[in-house]
């Protein structure tokens, strides 16, 4: 059974940082590529990050490429999501997700997703 949990998500205050984990299960990552979004209340699901597990190749949005980092470890078989300088606009819900394919933010390229899991920036 494929599955993907996200993980290290929490409270936070303005300026901090988090690392999400994901981690897979019932399939390995080669040849996916694994990326990373969010949902914040009442918006759409936006695309932030995605990482070819092949190559490492890496694609950012531009709302988030100076402060998040996305990365791999194959051993792991678990994909992370380092988030810095972190504000109250990111406060949302994370999902991470995979596909059989190449890289992109678009939603309908992803065929498997995580549960989500909350992010909340504030003092």
């Amino acid at each position: 059974q494929v599955q993907l949990v996200e993980s290290g998500g929490g409270l936070v205050q303005p300026g901090g940082s988090l690392r999400l984990s994901c981690a897979a299960s019932g399939f390995t990552m080669d040849y996916y590529a694994i990326g990373w979004f969010r949902q914040a209340p009442g918006k759409g699901r936006e695309g932030l990050a995605c990482i070819s597990t092949l190559d490492g190749n890496t694609y950012y949005a531009d709302t988030v490429k100076d402060r998040f980092t996305i990365s791999r470890d194959g051993a792991k078989n678990t994909v992370y999501l380092q988030m810095n300088a972190l504000k109250p606009e990111d406060t949302a819900v994370y999902y991470c997700a995979a596909n059989y394919g190449g890289l992109g933010l678009l939603e309908h390229m992803y065929d498997y997703w995580g549960q989500g899991i909350q992010v909340t920036v504030s003092s």
